[in-house]
């Protein structure tokens, strides 16, 4: 487990490592192309160094790197502060929020997909304003108010990424939990169950509930998410998210469990039909 920089730092180097040797370069080679010793080369693949986006477009270059996909990702895992031509908004709040968080909404800025089990409240990028209010009132007892509505604001900007173009693949699996938790009272719960159903009906949103007859789960153990990136799934990664910070799983064999884990989730959660159906009857009172 690492924090989200070491992961990125790690990610970055063995993705630039492959391009080079793609390319059919030594380090030696590619450091004299570039200007630099080999010893900065080789830190930056190993990750025990950080690397400057310039540097990394320098690299690109000389490996004759065209794909512009991939070369947008690579730089944001730099920490490119526009990729692609989309600002990173959210250094805007740098004040409010934490390292851990920042690399959680740069991944979801650039992921293609996303996995993510809930156990115990709405996934963020389908909360309503006044849930993500209860939420995040209750997750940090005594917040002051213009804290709060910074963090509020921060949640609601970040589910533009469903309607980017093109947009970010959601695969929600929801415990029954989710649904039956009342956050917010009665009437701001009411209109959260109605969103869910309205984000069920989106083509780039797949969302299905583990109901409680399902029993015993492998999802038991606590939510997850997963991200995964069109140009490569070197890149893809876990995140666990604790109540002061988030682990980042990037191991292949780890990669591998969870992505099991999810699909035998989804095998035993209600279709996304039956599922919208089973939403919407919780919120009718059924």
């Amino acid at each position: 487990m690492q924090n989200g920089p070491a992961v990125r730092r790690r990610k970055l180097g063995a993705e630039l490592r492959a391009l080079r040797t793609g390319a059919g370069l030594t380090s030696g080679e590619a450091a004299r192309l570039v200007g630099w010793h080999q010893s900065k080369v080789s830190r930056i693949e190993t990750g025990a160094s950080g690397v400057k986006p310039a540097d990394v477009r320098l690299l690109l270059d000389a490996y004759g790197e065209r794909d512009g996909q991939l070369r947008e990702l690579l730089l944001m895992l730099a920490g490119s502060e526009e990729a692609g031509g989309r600002s990173r908004w959210w250094h805007a709040y740098r004040g409010i929020l934490p390292p851990t968080y920042r690399d959680f909404i740069s991944l979801e800025s650039q992921a293609t997909g996303m996995r993510t089990l809930e156990t115990t409240v709405v996934p963020g990028l389908l909360q309503t304003p006044e849930y993500a209010q209860a939420v995040t009132r209750a997750a940090l007892d005594g917040v002051d108010e213009e804290r709060l509505d910074a963090l509020v604001e921060v949640r609601l900007a970040r589910q533009d990424v469903l309607r980017s173009d093109p947009p970010l693949e959601l695969s929600a699996v929801l415990d029954e939990a989710v649904l039956r938790r009342e956050i917010g009272g009665p009437e701001v719960m009411a209109r959260q169950l109605a969103r869910l159903v309205e984000c069920a009906r989106l083509p780039q949103v797949r969302l299905q509930v583990l109901p409680f007859a399902a029993g015993a789960h492998v999802g038991l153990t606590g939510p997850f998410v997963i991200f995964s990136f069109q140009s490569t799934s070197d890149l893809d990664v876990v995140v666990l998210d604790q109540l002061t910070s988030s682990l980042y799983l990037e191991r292949k064999e780890d990669l591998k469990a969870y992505l099991e884990a999810f699909n035998t989730l989804q095998i035993h959660a209600l279709s996304p039909e039956d599922s919208l159906d089973y939403i919407a009857g919780i919120g009718d009172g059924a």
